[in-house]
């Protein structure tokens, strides 16, 4: 598969997520084993009116998302991957009026559980936080066929 296949299916996942699209997350790159996503700044996601920081829910939010959606870079057949377990470590407050960046990556693969971390991180490199996550492999049979094919784009 492909990076653009990777980043199509990527999208078309997070538009039938409303917290991703509220935040208006796009993709930013994708490998097979990796993905980044990007949050845009925006006024409805400061967590503190006085110095414009962005809440950390969103960052929160931002990590998941991108630990979640980079199954659909890492495996070949689309199944849903539900978090278990996401342990963050904030580093530093996001600049306010500039984008957070998150790359995920996979670090080890079970039948069972997808392993990965995260960094989300602002234009010049500077980490706002890291996470670790856990994600429950149910299968692409837990998944109904119109779903997976609005997903992966047609028939699979």
């Amino acid at each position: 598969m492909d990076n653009q296949i990777r980043a199509d299916r990527v999208t078309r996942f997070i538009d039938t997520l409303n917290q991703a699209k509220e935040l208006g997350l796009t993709v930013t790159e994708t490998t097979e084993c990796s993905l980044t996503l990007c949050l845009p700044y925006n006024e409805k996601i400061i967590g503190n009116p006085d110095t414009g920081v962005i809440h950390g829910g969103a960052i929160t939010t931002l990590m998941d998302t991108t630990s979640g959606s980079l199954m659909l870079c890492a495996l070949e057949v689309f199944e849903l991957c539900p978090t278990l377990d996401l342990r963050v470590d904030y580093m530093r407050p996001a600049e306010p009026h500039k984008p957070v960046y998150a790359r995920a990556e996979v670090y080890r693969m079970t039948r069972n559980i997808i392993f990965t971390r995260c960094e989300a991180y602002q234009e010049g490199g500077e980490t706002v936080a890291n996470c670790v996550g856990t994600f429950m492999r149910i299968g692409p049979q837990a998944l109904p066929k119109a779903y997976r094919e609005k997903i992966t784009g047609g028939p699979v």
